[in-house]
């Protein structure tokens, strides 16, 4: 089975209504026709084939990017221009997408990326406080919530076939503390390198990008 299959497959049965506290609600893009088309033509144009993937594993999908296209760290806005995917959606950019399609471009380009490396999260579902965007590990009821759902869905993208032991985690923070941790019970990771998010490089750190550009392509040379 093709690694396209498999993470098709993959997002396509996640429970719509993981348990959240009140006040907290996912975004589920899957029921969407277009999401599901987008997300068909994007991962059997770039990942119909068996060879293994090194994991770049992010917080939770944002509602303007991954939330909306299914599609991890992609805007739609992103898809149409670098990946020749023309969509309906709103063409908002989404600024971590739009540093990470740098960061593509610099490794030589979304081809040549995706044939090494696969986009992934944590949470495999946005959320959402009061319209925002919100991160499973806010508040520490949130993520005891999500536990049993994320240790079941991460350990079902590692246990594919194609998945790299050796992991890279976007988020030098509270991401990595929480894969750490799982990794010490679940002993599911090899090894795990980590970058600075691109949210706060685009936030905080603009002026710099192209260091981070650099320091992300160092990593990802190692995890080849």
């Amino acid at each position: 089975m093709t690694f396209a299959k498999h993470i098709l497959d993959f997002y396509f049965t996640l429970d719509k209504k993981p348990p959240l506290p009140k006040g907290i609600e996912a975004i589920y893009p899957f029921d969407n026709s277009q999401t599901k088309e987008l997300m068909q033509t994007f991962f059997h144009k770039y990942y119909d084939d068996t060879n293994p993937r090194t994991y770049l594993i992010g917080i939770n999908p944002g509602r303007l990017g991954s939330g909306v296209t299914g599609i991890g760290f992609a805007d739609a806005y992103h898809l149409e221009k670098y990946c020749d995917m023309p969509n309906d959606f709103d063409k908002r950019v989404e600024i971590s997408a739009a540093f990470m399609f740098e960061v593509m471009e610099a490794y030589g380009g979304v081809e040549k990326f995706y044939a090494d490396f696969f986009f992934t999260t944590v949470m495999p579902l946005g959320l959402l406080k009061g319209a925002k965007n919100y991160n499973y590990y806010d508040d520490k009821e949130t993520q005891k919530s999500l536990e049993p759902y994320i240790t079941k869905t991460l350990l079902q993208q590692m246990a594919l076939p194609q998945a790299k032991p050796n992991i890279i985690c976007v988020g030098t923070g509270k991401n990595l503390k929480y894969l750490e941790a799982f990794s010490d019970k679940q002993h599911c990771f090899e090894s795990i390198d980590v970058l600075p998010h691109p949210r706060w490089v685009m936030q905080y750190r603009r002026k710099a990008k192209q260091k981070y550009i650099a320091m992300y392509l160092d990593v990802l040379m190692k995890n080849i």
